[in-house]
């Protein structure tokens, strides 16, 4: 099996995509930005289907479903018609936020990585080849929790297409083989997750094939870090 086949262990980054979907963008009453940007999330948050997601003390917790592009060799600067050299396959991953801790630290202009990194974080499918998906651009993600659709939508609405994410993030960062970069959510996301709840997610094809799912659960977290708004 290759690092990028086995990229939940072998990884060395999470490119997670921010405000790439205008009614996200919306709901979160940001204004829109001129270039891609992203933050990084840790390896470690990386969560196999059937797992159980931990919330630490003090935390709300948000769900963020998202389309993952699994890198498949080293490139820096890499043009936007070669993008699809670099890709390997593809996941299912939720961005998992603890948002009150986010709008929290945001306000004071610090750091955010801490809401975004917490272990379990980063819910992910199993691998999918490339040649296994005719179109990512056209491919439906969707999430429940205890069978309430929280968030539906398309890969087509992207602000920002794969390959420009592809040339955008390496242009900053090599990319290396089996990082992930996730593509960022659409609406929906502001859907609080709590101690018992179960959380379905779905990639499908338009026509309603089923590309991959995660399906676990969430439950408090006993120890570890609590959130007490004294960042």
């Amino acid at each position: 099996m290759s690092i990028a086949q086995n990229f939940v262990k072998h990884g060395k980054k999470i490119i997670a995509i921010g405000r790439n979907y205008d009614a996200h963008i919306k709901e979160l009453g940001n204004p829109p930005n001129a270039e891609p940007w992203f933050f990084l999330k840790p390896t470690t948050s990386y969560l196999k289907n059937g797992g159980t997601v931990l919330i630490p003390e003090g935390v709300q917790m948000h769900h963020e479903i998202e389309l993952g592009v699994v890198i498949g060799k080293d490139g820096k600067d890499i043009k936007r018609e070669d993008w699809e050299q670099y890709v390997a396959g593809y996941a299912l991953g939720i961005d998992m936020t603890a948002r009150n801790f986010q709008q929290f630290v945001k306000a004071k202009s610090l750091p955010w990585t801490s809401s975004k990194g917490f272990d379990t974080f980063c819910p992910i499918s199993e691998f999918i080849p490339k040649e296994g998906i005719k179109d990512p651009m056209n491919l439906v993600l969707s999430i429940k929790v205890n069978g309430e659709e929280r968030q539906r939508g398309n890969t087509a609405d992207m602000i920002y297409d794969i390959p420009e994410l592809i040339r955008h993030c390496s242009s900053i960062m090599t990319l290396q083989e089996g990082d992930l970069i996730l593509t960022g959510t659409p609406a929906g996301a502001l859907g609080l997750i709590v101690h018992g709840d179960k959380i379905s997610g779905r990639l499908e094809t338009p026509e309603g094939e089923l590309l991959a799912n995660w399906d676990g659960d969430a439950a408090n977290r006993a120890g570890g870090y609590v959130f007490t708004q004294k960042a």
